[in-house]
């Protein structure tokens, strides 16, 4: 079980009080009426399977409700940092992606 501090509640809890909300630069899409099923599948089951570091959301469901993200290594979930979605770490401002489905970026264009 991961042990998880709430940047909001500065307070270490059990991973039970808290939902997972996927990988932090992960965004809805931006015109969801538009998507077909296929790009809706992509959206909904693909994944990275990132090892090492990994930026996520993650909310403290069953304590304040509000929205954090994680750096958290995947080999062997330790926890290295929580932050509000406000203060992305310095070095991560530059990878998170703001790009959405189904809009065009240089490599998918």
């Amino acid at each position: 079980m991961l042990r998880i501090k709430c940047p909001f509640c500065n307070g270490v809890r059990d991973e039970e009080e808290f939902t997972f909300g996927g990988p932090f630069e992960r965004q809805r899409p931006s015109r969801p009426a538009e998507l077909n099923d296929q790009e809706w599948s992509t959206y909904l089951f693909t994944r990275d399977n990132v090892r090492g570091l990994t930026l996520e959301r993650w909310r403290h469901t069953f304590g304040c409700r509000q929205w954090f993200g994680i750096e958290r290594h995947t080999e062997n979930h330790a926890i290295t940092r929580t932050f509000r979605l406000d203060e992305l770490p310095r070095e991560h401002q530059n990878t998170a992606s703001t790009v959405r489905l189904g809009e065009k970026t240089n490599e998918t264009a």
